[in-house]
């Protein structure tokens, strides 16, 4: 079984440790050649998961690299209006925030040399920072930003585990940042330390070569780097402007397998993070893998129907949507 912090009164339920971006996104029907009007969202894997985390009623902090520009502001702006803890966030001057722009189902990525991109070992207190932390999380996002940040997620990692935190990583894997080959050799080394491996079906063919049915690359990943969980979330198209969602999770040597969700698209971005922020929710509050599972696929269902990056669903939203899945059987 996975054992869970058990720290009493923690001053952090969840940190988490990543770059936010600034999201343009054109008006429906608009493309961003002859766009006149952006919609303007914040985003960013590590700081969505902390924000659906934080609406679900836990204690949740982000950890970063600012600058102090207007949009480095309107990123911790949006991160506080949604009850996230900016307190080990390093502000620096001279630097910018990373941009992206969605269209249709394009992604454009203006993102290099950001404050972020430029973080290193010793920029973070971590035993500050992680002090009474039941969980810790980030994804393969982080790593992939430089030479340094992979350099400042390894020791991110080690200072986890010494501070007795369960870490999960999401693999979240960027062809625009890198290289299957190479996010293979830079992770591997970091995924010894990880307790909980989040995946998609795609991502481990990419970088690791492994390919088969959802139980069979649990199982491959988990004997590989011998992590106490896997889990492997599910997609699939079901019509226009329709997904199905669910997941799996390989734990205490038991497939344990969540509901499937059909949902209408509003905005597929965040999906994923939503999905994690409320498995880590669902484990910091049960200890059980099957509620875990179940309130990953429900939150991450919610987050279809929302625009943006983030999360809007609350605990009693949670609680509908999880009652309509089991309805639903």
């Amino acid at each position: 079984m996975l054992k869970v912090s058990r720290v009493v009164r923690p001053l952090m339920d969840l940190v988490t440790f990543g770059e936010a971006m600034v999201r343009l996104s054109p008006r429906a029907g608009e493309q961003l050649d002859d766009a006149r009007h952006c919609d303007v969202h914040v985003g960013g894997s590590e700081l969505n998961v902390a924000v659906g985390a934080a609406r679900l009623g836990l204690g949740a902090r982000w950890i970063s690299r600012l600058p102090e520009t207007p949009l480095g502001q309107l990123i911790a702006r949006r991160a506080r209006e949604a009850g996230v803890d900016l307190s080990r966030v390093v502000w620096t001057k001279g630097e910018r925030v990373g941009l992206y722009f969605v269209e249709a189902a394009a992604v454009h990525y203006d993102r290099a040399d950001s404050a972020m991109s430029r973080i290193g070992p010793g920029v973070i207190d971590w035993p500050r920072a992680l002090a009474g932390a039941r969980w810790f999380h980030l994804s393969g996002i982080t790593p992939a930003l430089s030479t340094t940040a992979a350099a400042a997620t390894a020791e991110a990692l080690a200072a986890a585990k010494q501070a007795g935190a369960t870490v999960s990583y999401d693999l979240n894997y960027r062809p625009q940042l890198w290289s299957g080959e190479r996010a293979r050799a830079v992770q591997e080394p970091l995924l010894g330390q990880v307790d909980v491996l989040i995946t998609n079906q795609e991502d481990p063919r990419a970088v690791f070569g492994l390919a088969g049915g959802e139980d069979v690359v649990a199982r491959a990943l988990q004997e590989r780097f011998g992590c106490r969980a896997v889990v492997v979330t599910l997609r699939e198209p079901s019509g226009s402007g329709r997904r199905t969602r669910s997941a799996i999770a390989l734990a205490d040597g038991t497939i344990h397998r969540g509901p499937s969700c059909d949902v209408g698209v509003v905005d597929p971005i965040g999906a994923g993070d939503a999905f994690c922020a409320g498995l880590i929710a669902g484990l910091l509050r049960s200890d059980d893998w099957g509620t875990a599972v179940r309130w990953g696929v429900a939150l991450s269902a919610l987050k279809y129907g929302v625009p943006g990056d983030f999360s809007a669903a609350g605990q009693d939203d949670l609680e509908r949507a999880l009652q309509h899945l089991e309805d639903d059987r």
